[in-house]
This record gives C-alpha cells, sequence and structure tokens, in this order.
C-alpha cells in the first residue's frame, strides 16, 4: 500500500495499459497472428503473465523463430494491424476523472510511453486528454525495445528533482524504468501485467485508478 502524494510534484504516467485499455486488442492481433503461423492462441490472462519487454523476448515464448522470419517484420505487422483498429480502445472509465483530480490538486503531469511518438501523440488527442500533460513522451520506432533513454531525457526536460517524480504505470517494465532512472513508481493491475507480476516488484500497488483518486 502506498500512502498520500504529499511529497510529489509531478506525475508521469505510462499510457498504454494504465489510462488506455488496450490489452484485450493486443491479444486478439497478437492471436490472428499466431493462427496464420499455425502456433498456439493465448487468452488474456496467458497474455497478462507472459508479456515483457522488450517485446522480441515476448514474441520468441510464444513461438516466434526470427531465423525464420526477421523480428523487424513480424513488429512492423502487429503494429500495422493494430493501428487499424487502435480506434476502438477506449480510456479506462475512470481516467478522465483522475486526471482532473491531480490537476485540481496542483500537479503537472506527462507520460513516458512505448507507444510511437506521432501515434501517442494523435491518440492522446482523439481521447481528448492531451491538455492535462505538460509533456507527451513516445519511442521514435515500433518496436518498443523500452523507454529508459526517453524517461532521462523527460525527466530532465521537466527540471524537477527526482524526489518529487512519481511514475504510475501498469508493467514491471514500468517498475524497472523507474529504478533506472531514479523515480518512486505505483503500479496498477490493470493493463498489460497480473497483479501477481506486479507484486513480485519493489513498488507499491494500487488496486484501481480510483484509489488514487482517495489517496490524494
Amino acid at each position: 500500500m502506498f500512502n498520500k502524494f504529499d511529497d510529489y510534484k509531478h506525475i508521469i504516467w505510462d499510457w498504454n495499459g494504465t489510462l488506455l485499455d488496450d490489452a484485450w486488442l493486443c491479444v486478439e492481433v497478437m492471436n490472428g497472428m499466431l493462427e496464420k503461423r499455425g502456433l498456439k492462441r493465448v487468452s488474456l490472462d496467458f497474455y497478462r503473465s507472459v508479456f515483457t519487454f522488450p517485446v522480441r523476448d515476448y514474441y520468441e515464448k510464444l513461438g516466434y523463430d526470427f531465423d525464420k522470419e526477421p523480428f523487424e517484420e513480424v513488429g512492423m505487422e502487429f503494429m500495422v494491424l493494430y493501428n487499424r483498429r487502435q480506434h476502438e480502445c477506449k480510456l479506462h472509465p475512470e481516467v478522465v476523472n483522475v486526471l482532473e483530480a491531480f490537476k485540481q490538486q496542483g500537479f503537472g503531469q506527462s507520460i513516458l510511453s512505448a507507444r510511437e511518438q506521432n501515434e501517442l501523440l494523435t491518440e492522446t488527442i482523439n481521447l481528448g486528454v492531451d491538455k492535462y500533460f505538460d509533456r507527451i513522451y513516445g519511442l521514435d520506432d515500433h518496436y518498443a525495445h523500452g523507454k529508459t533513454d526517453v524517461g532521462f531525457r523527460l525527466i530532465s526536460d521537466l527540471g524537477l528533482p527526482a524526489s518529487s517524480l512519481l511514475f504510475i504505470g501498469d508493467t514491471r517494465h514500468d517498475a524497472e524504468v523507474a529504478c533506472e532512472i531514479g523515480i518512486d513508481c505505483i503500479l496498477i493491475p490493470n493493463g498489460h501485467h497480473s497483479e501477481e507480476r506486479l507484486r513480485a516488484c519493489s513498488f507499491p500497488l494500487a488496486g484501481s485508478l480510483d484509489e488514487l483518486i482517495n489517496r490524494l
């Protein structure tokens, strides 16, 4: 469990899974690709138990053989199929209330995401939440190698002490990024990793986005 937010001035949000409810779409797209290759389909629960960064490792766990087809081609195939249906994804129901609550309490807010930068900007605009964020930082390609370097750039550009920053995410990779860039983190099991996996991390969990409001 975590305490109140008194020590923080700026919230850094992960996007996919944490604010955007898209784990279900990742499973549907992947299952189409697996069937095409004669590989076993996955359930949402199984996906949340194995999905990882870098995503190349996740693909290998599902049975992809990169001696037969390059990871770059497989990764791009996934992104093309995902992007065709991305408009079907919505924010988690509590998101706007949470972002507004932090705004009203005077917190700055940013996004740090493994989503490609231009697509990330477009999604936040289309969903009407770009206005809540001081900075929106994604990656410069589609292969989701990780976001630590972008995280360092974000905290440098914010110009705030690391002790005043809090990262909120939904995966163990978010916890790893927070450790590497030297800021605190809260994890929420509402996206791409199961609660069991997140409990193995050193950071506290919030049961839901609504719980964050109750702690303000």
